[in-house]
């Protein structure tokens, strides 16, 4: 067990890389299995998520080989069972893109409920909406979920909320089933863009990826090939949301701007200075103000940030309200605040943030992955010393975070609990 030690009001500056999307990544890996040879993905990210997604193909009958350079090779091709026990998936929520990967190779997926960060519930309805329209007949028996279909066959299928996990299995499912599938109301996040480029690239017909309507026409063979994954949005905005909390001059290298644009205005819109260039984004920390968010599928604001805006408004000048568009129970994090001398409120899906002068370093616990992101930013701002707990969470999806604002002029360690 580790934990991180933060001395805060340590200024940042400098240059920082951000490393390939984990969310991208997942998603990809899993859409390996559909293929029919070898896939060379690039740009991945060294954080657990990759790591446990890799074992579980490795379990399954993959033949990995990790590549000094971020680079992984995976040879599917004699994977040889469709189940996925709950040993296997309980680290990480998205193992469940295993249900859509495994029906789509095999016509039959038996695949344990994933584990994962819990700040609300999951449910899988619109999955299973959309395997079912494919053909496939579910079950769902202790904690298992069982999907089998004689035939995968293209239907059109309109999402009742837009999910980004629905849009990904469905896609992930439809790739090589027979005929054409349309799937409205469809997640339009990067990641999704990504997976489906990913899936072109090794052989599939996919259109519409981006916007409201995907339509994947099946295809009978996927031979494999050389893809490289888009940097991680929330990464980049992790830096930038920390370099307009306590940044000098920051520049925040390797990312996409467009990608940032909801980021970039409310930065602008709380005080700080933006320049951005081709792949490449400046931030400098102004005096910030109260502002009002409100989460959304993208392109609005993300649910990932969520946490680390908030911590931000810790340091406003007056009252910002924060609503939460997307998850239930999002808010589990703010105690962690409060203990460290923030002054927030809550009310079901609405946080108030009242700015105070100062944070304070205490000992805290990282409840979730981006809610341990927004306390390392808590830390770093604050008086005195903060200790995090549970960093476990942090590390499955940020690339040696720790090391990276090291670089950038920040005291923090990673120390060994005894």
């Amino acid at each position: 067990m580790q934990k991180f030690v933060i001395e805060g009001g340590h200024p940042l500056k400098g240059e920082v890389s951000i490393s390939g999307s984990k969310n991208a990544a997942v998603a990809v890996i899993c859409g390996a299995i559909l293929t029919d040879g070898i896939c060379r993905i690039e740009n991945l990210p060294k954080i657990k998520d990759v790591y446990v997604i890799l074992d579980i193909l490795t379990k399954l009958g993959a033949k990995i080989t990790t590549l000094p350079d971020s680079s992984v090779i995976i040879d599917p091709t004699n994977i040889n069972t469709y189940t996925a026990t709950f040993d296997m998936v309980r680290k990480m929520r998205g193992s469940y893109y295993l249900l859509g990967s495994l029906l789509g190779r095999f016509s039959r997926a038996n695949v344990s409920m994933p584990g994962g960060c819990n700040f609300g519930t999951r449910p899988i309805d619109q999955h299973i909406k959309g395997f079912v329209s494919l053909g496939a007949d579910i079950n769902i028996v202790h904690g298992i979920i069982e999907a089998k279909a004689e035939e995968l066959v293209g239907n059109h299928i309109f999402l009742d909320i837009v999910s980004v996990g629905a849009t990904i299995n469905i896609m992930l499912a439809a790739a090589k089933a027979k005929g054409v599938t349309t799937i409205e109301n469809a997640a339009k996040e990067p990641h999704v863009v990504d997976l489906a480029n990913f899936l072109n690239a090794m052989g599939a017909n996919i259109k519409g990826a981006g916007t409201d309507t995907i339509k994947i026409t099946g295809v009978d063979h996927m031979p494999g090939g050389t893809y490289t994954i888009i940097p991680d949005q929330i990464e980049a905005g992790t830096f930038m949301i920390a370099a307009a909390a306590i940044g000098e001059d920051v520049l925040v290298k390797n990312l996409i701007p467009k990608h940032m644009e909801s980021l970039t205005a409310k930065l602008i819109e709380v005080g700080a200075e933006i320049t951005e260039y081709e792949d490449a984004i400046r931030v400098k920390r102004g005096v910030i103000k109260a502002v009002n968010l409100k989460t959304m599928p993208y392109p609005g604001f993300p649910t990932d940030l969520q946490p680390l805006f908030v911590t931000l408004l810790t340091k406003s000048n007056g009252t910002s309200v924060v609503q939460e568009g997307v998850w239930d129970n999002r808010f589990q994090y703010v105690d962690e605040l409060l203990r460290m001398g923030a002054n927030i409120r809550v009310e079901g899906k609405t946080a108030v943030i009242e700015g105070v002068p100062n944070l304070y370093g205490s000992p805290v616990r990282a409840t979730d992955l981006r809610a341990g992101a927004g306390l390392v930013i808590a830390g770093l701002i604050a008086n005195g010393e903060t200790e995090i707990d549970d960093i476990l969470h942090i590390e499955r999806g940020y690339e040696d975070i720790d090391k990276k604002l090291q670089a950038l002029g920040a005291n923090i360690r990673k120390v060994d609990i005894f």
